[in-house]
């Protein structure tokens, strides 16, 4: 998928910050701007397990690619039942010595949207006790959430300094948005300021 979007549409994707990827298992939170980092980190982290929402495995052949991976599959309408299997099921590949991918918006955004975080990202911070590897992307600017058609160019991916474990949630999600945030401007993205939600 990704050689057909280089090759029939002119979309590539360059890495920033490789060497901040920790050698160990982590947590990665990244924003959410498209569909392209939902395929693209398969690639990029092969073992990596994306807490992704239930509706997208009723798509055909992408249903399939999403169970073959496996990723942490949740129902964002169970409530605090869902909160319970991503922490469950991230456990569970932590100690398979995979990390886990989960894009703390809960849904795709815009390029010009502040990041939100949602109250599970917290819990799972301090559920999983493990250390965070925050990462930018600009894929919006180039396949954006309400665009009709995707556009030629380069998607920037872009690792910042990983954040310890152990910090209080409510820091942590500061910690985290301001790292993206710092990740985002230099790929040219113009964040807004945007309160976050810190009811974790």
């Amino acid at each position: 998928m990704l050689l057909l979007l280089k090759h029939v549409v002119g979309l590539d994707h360059v890495e920033h910050g490789r060497e901040n990827i920790p050698d160990q298992p982590c947590l990665l939170v990244c924003n959410h701007q498209s569909t392209w980092e939902t395929i693209a980190f398969v690639v990029l982290m092969p073992d990596v397990a994306i807490v992704a929402k239930q509706e997208l495995i009723n798509i055909p052949v992408f249903a399939w690619y999403l169970r073959r991976s496996p990723m942490i599959i949740i129902d964002r309408e169970a409530g605090s039942r869902s909160l319970r299997t991503m922490v469950d099921e991230g456990r569970a590949a932590l100690a398979q010595g995979r990390s886990v991918l989960v894009f703390p918006e809960g849904t795709r955004g815009s390029t010009s949207d502040g990041l939100v975080f949602k109250r599970g990202v917290g819990l799972l911070y301090r559920k999983l006790n493990m250390q965070v590897l925050p990462v930018a992307v600009n894929s919006g600017a180039f396949w954006g959430r309400d665009a009709r058609f995707k556009r030629a160019g380069t998607i920037i991916v872009s690792y910042g300094p990983p954040i310890p474990a152990g910090l209080p949630p409510a820091e942590f999600v500061e910690a985290a948005e301001a790292a993206i945030g710092a990740e985002m401007a230099p790929a040219g993205q113009g964040r807004t300021d945007a309160k976050m939600e810190r009811d974790i």
